[in-house]
């Protein structure tokens, strides 16, 4: 029997409630706590590989202080007449870069300096690290 892929919207939701929990710092032992469920299904929840029914959807919304919207902003949305998903105004890579730890500590981080040119200097260097890494492949 083959596993079913978890449904793209699902993933996303799913990771947008990691993101904002490691954005509020709450571990899944304490979110699962505030919503009376375990820590695992917590973690099913962000992998996407279960569903978050509307009221759970919106329990978890109060605790972690966002509206629902949230949870949806730069979701995957089918095309018209059944055609392949495609992606809104944010990229999936942005949404998977900030659910992991070093993306939203980088975030943070980057968000601190008010200097513009420091804060363009920084891309640049980053930039120019994954020029030199790409080159010497």
């Amino acid at each position: 029997m083959t596993k079913k892929a978890p449904n793209p919207i699902d993933k996303h939701v799913g990771s947008r409630v990691r993101m904002r929990r490691m954005m509020v710092g709450m571990s899944q032992e304490k979110l699962g706590e505030k919503l009376g469920i375990t820590f695992q299904q917590i973690q099913k929840y962000e992998k996407g590989t279960n569903r978050i029914g509307a009221s759970r959807l919106q329990q978890i919304a109060t605790v972690l202080s966002v509206p629902v919207s949230f949870f949806f902003e730069g979701a995957p949305v089918p095309e018209m007449a059944g055609g392949p998903i495609s992606e809104q105004a944010s990229p999936a890579y942005v949404s998977d870069f900030l659910a992991t730890s070093d993306g939203l500590a980088l975030t943070k981080a980057f968000m601190k300096v008010k200097d513009a040119k420091v804060r363009r200097r920084i891309v640049d260097l980053v930039e120019a690290m994954v020029a030199e890494e790409t080159s010497s492949r």
